[in-house]
Order: C-alpha cells, then structure tokens, then sequence
C-alpha cells in the first residue's frame, strides 16, 4: 500500500507541476503576477516565497493551480477587518497582515475603513484606541498581504494582472498547461522507448516466430512484412492479429513481402487457442516486431501520444453519437487504484503511465467547459470575434456554472470509482 501511495503522488505530482508550469511561465513571460503557485487544494501544508510568488503544497492532492493576479480570487480583505499595517523607512505600507494574532511592536493596528490595492494604491483605517482618528497610508507597488491562513503574496496593482495582458498573451498562457502536458508525455514514450531499446513496431511486420507454430512451419522469417491475407490489403500488425483470430483451423492465403524484397505466398492455417473466455481464435505464433532504430526510439513519442490522443477523441466522440456513459472516466481513485499495478510494472509502468495520463489531462483540460482551460480559451476567442471582453460579471457567473458542473460531475465520477474498484 505504501508502494502504491508513493507512486500515485509521485505520477500526480509530476504531471500537476508539469501542467501548472506551463501557465506559470506563460503568465511571467506575459508579465503577470503569479502569487501562488499551489500544488493540491485544501488547507496549506508547506510554503515558500520566493520572488514574486509563494509556493505551496496543500492537504488534498487532486490537482493544482497557478493564482494570477485578476485572475483567481483575490485576498478576503474587507471594510471593517482589523488588520496589522507594517511601514518602511518613507511611511508606507510594504506589508498588511490579515490574521488575528497578538500585534507586533512594529506594527500598526488598524480598522480598515477603506482600500483600494490595484490603482491608487492606499489604505486608510481607524488606528486601535482612536475611534474618531482616521489614518491613510500609501502602499507600495511590492507590498506584502498575509492571509488569514498565514500565506504571503504580493498585492496585484492594475497593470500587473491577468486581463491587462494582451489578448495572445492570455490565451498563450490559458493554453500552456495542456501544452506542457502533451510536451511531457512524448519525452515520457521517447525516454521509454530508449531505455528498453526498442519500440513495438505498429506496421505490419513480424517479430519472433515461436517454434512448433504454423508460422515456424511455413518459414516465416523475423522482419518478414505481411502484405495481403486471402487478397485482403494488411495495413497495421493488430489488423493481421484480429483478421487471423477470426478463422481458426481455416488454411489462408499469406502474400509475405521478405526482408531482401521478394514477395511468397505462403498457405497457412492458424492453429486454435483459448482466449481465456472460452471463446476459440486463431494464433499464427509471431509476435510483434521490435524496431531498435534511432529514428524509431526519438519518434516514439510523438507517434504513441498521438494514438492516446486519437482514442480519447474516438471515446469522448462516442459520448455524442452513443450517449454519455461516466464507466469511461476515471478520476483520481481510479488512479491510484490502477496505481497499484504501475508500481508492480517498476519503472518501465511508470513513465508509460505518466504518458498516459498527461496525454489525458491535456485533453480534458482542453474541453470547452467553464473553468477548464478549454473553456477559458473558448472565451478569449469569443473576445477576439467580439472584440472587446466579456464582462467580469458575466465571466463569473459563466466560471461558477462550470465548476459547479464539474464538482457533480467528479463526485459522479468518484463515487463510481469507489463502487468499481473497491465495493465489487
């Protein structure tokens, strides 16, 4: 169990950081503020400032997120809240501290009557012990909030957040976490694909011939290419798999393309196996063939997570034309159940599942969905047509519909999780 712990937060916690990265350097490189960079939801467990940003690690490892300023939501600093104003050397606040806690020497204790952090840059209060007396002090652009939580971030002025970017910026950084995702998974497959030394070859081509089978029978040879089978056209190795297993005991015709280019034609009768269903199918006796070229290693990669990418389309396409069924998502009990059986595989399983799921976490993040990447873009495109911005008003009540939709539809996906996994 441990084991599987262990690698469950060690694949999660690959791909998050991956992800949040993205809209992280993005986000800089656009010039807005990041001030937390989170990894998990939930109550802080760890954090550490540095430069610009706080980085944290929180209870409930199910995700991540990067908070841009104007972006996410901003700091619970109300009219009314007594709050703890440290000054500099000028009189002006470098930090405003949030909690409730015994006040500091170098502080000054306030009742904050009004505020304004993005454009004017100052708060006012009435200072502890002087009811009529209303002090304002001036902010600087760097200063410090403590939340309530004890975490430390940056104040945000207009310039430094999100929708003050410009519009390419802030879909290039929407964009980024799938981005990083799919980056990820193909150095995932080509790092793989390297340390076994090989790449199970797609085509048609045969690997090891087992002795003693119709295919060591008929001299068919490792690197033999199989062109046709009873004058139907073989494309892909699964396709020979599947087009043998549907006649057992029934000679064909194989049209064999040989390594030197010379084409045979070879008669052969798959024997019958038991596919452990009871069920009877065809088997030849070859098995796939393993390319060990360097071309074949460094386009693994590319080549592999395209696949992934190719059947999650196939299966979210068949939720519109066969209706939608929540047995093909998996949330993160899936995951650590399958977890499980990655860490039995080493690290071979590993780095394919870290693949396999960043592919998937791009792809989903990608749905046009309100508060998925996805639907974030599909809003910036919107803004492009039109021209002009959504209004913050509506953008919230369109974000707050999506994450609505998406915590039933993770509590949907857990609970079937849990029933799937751990109650049959």
């Amino acid at each position: 169990m441990v084991k599987t712990i262990l690698v469950f937060l060690l694949v999660f916690g690959i791909i998050v950081i991956v992800h949040e990265f993205g809209h992280f350097y993005f986000a800089k490189r656009a010039g807005i503020l990041v001030r937390e960079f989170s990894i998990g939801f939930g109550p802080k467990l760890f954090y550490h400032r540095k430069g610009e940003t706080t980085y944290t690690v929180r209870l409930l490892p199910v995700g991540g997120y990067v908070r841009m300023a104007g972006y996410e939501e901003e700091a619970d600093l109300r009219a009314g809240m007594p709050v703890s104003l440290f000054l500099n050397e000028e009189n002006k606040v470098e930090k405003i501290d949030l909690q409730n806690k015994l006040q500091s020497v170098d502080s000054v204790p306030i009742e904050v009557t009004n505020f304004d952090l993005e454009e004017k840059l100052f708060i006012e209060g009435r200072i502890e012990g002087q009811i009529d007396a209303i002090q304002t002090y001036q902010v600087t652009r760097t200063a410090l909030l403590v939340e309530k939580d004890g975490t430390t971030l940056q104040i945000a002025p207009k310039d430094r957040q999100f929708q003050s970017a410009s519009l390419i910026n802030r879909m290039l950084t929407n964009f980024a976490g799938p981005l990083n995702n799919f980056i990820l998974a193909i150095i995932a497959f080509s790092l793989l694909a390297f340390i076994q030394g090989y790449v199970p070859s797609s085509e048609a081509l045969i690997g090891e011939v087992q002795e003693d089978t119709p295919a060591a029978e008929a001299n068919v040879e490792n690197g033999d290419r199989i062109l046709s089978i009873d004058n139907t056209e073989i494309d892909s190795f699964n396709q020979m798999v599947t087009v043998v297993g549907q006649s057992p005991e029934t000679e064909m015709l194989f049209t064999i393309e040989k390594q030197n280019g010379t084409i045979v034609e070879k008669n052969i009768t798959p024997e019958s196996v038991d596919d452990g269903q009871g069920n009877q199918i065809g088997r030849i006796g070859v098995q796939t063939y393993l390319d060990r070229s360097l071309s074949s290693k460094i386009t693994y990669g590319f080549t592999q997570s395209w696949q992934i990418i190719s059947q999650i389309v196939v299966i979210l396409g068949s939720f519109l034309t066969g209706g939608f069924s929540i047995d093909k998502l998996g949330g993160p009990v899936a995951i650590f159940a399958t977890s499980q059986n990655v860490a039995q595989a080493g690290l071979f399983g590993i780095i394919s599942f870290i693949g396999f799921l960043s592919v998937n976490l791009g792809i989903m993040n990608l749905l046009p969905i309100p508060a998925l990447d996805g639907g974030k873009l599909l809003l910036n495109i919107v803004e492009g047509i039109r021209r002009k911005p959504i209004s913050e008003e509506k953008e919230g009540i369109i974000t707050l519909i999506g994450v609505g939709f998406l915590l039933i539809l993770m509590l949907a996906v857990t609970w079937n999780d849990i029933q799937t996994f751990f109650l049959n």
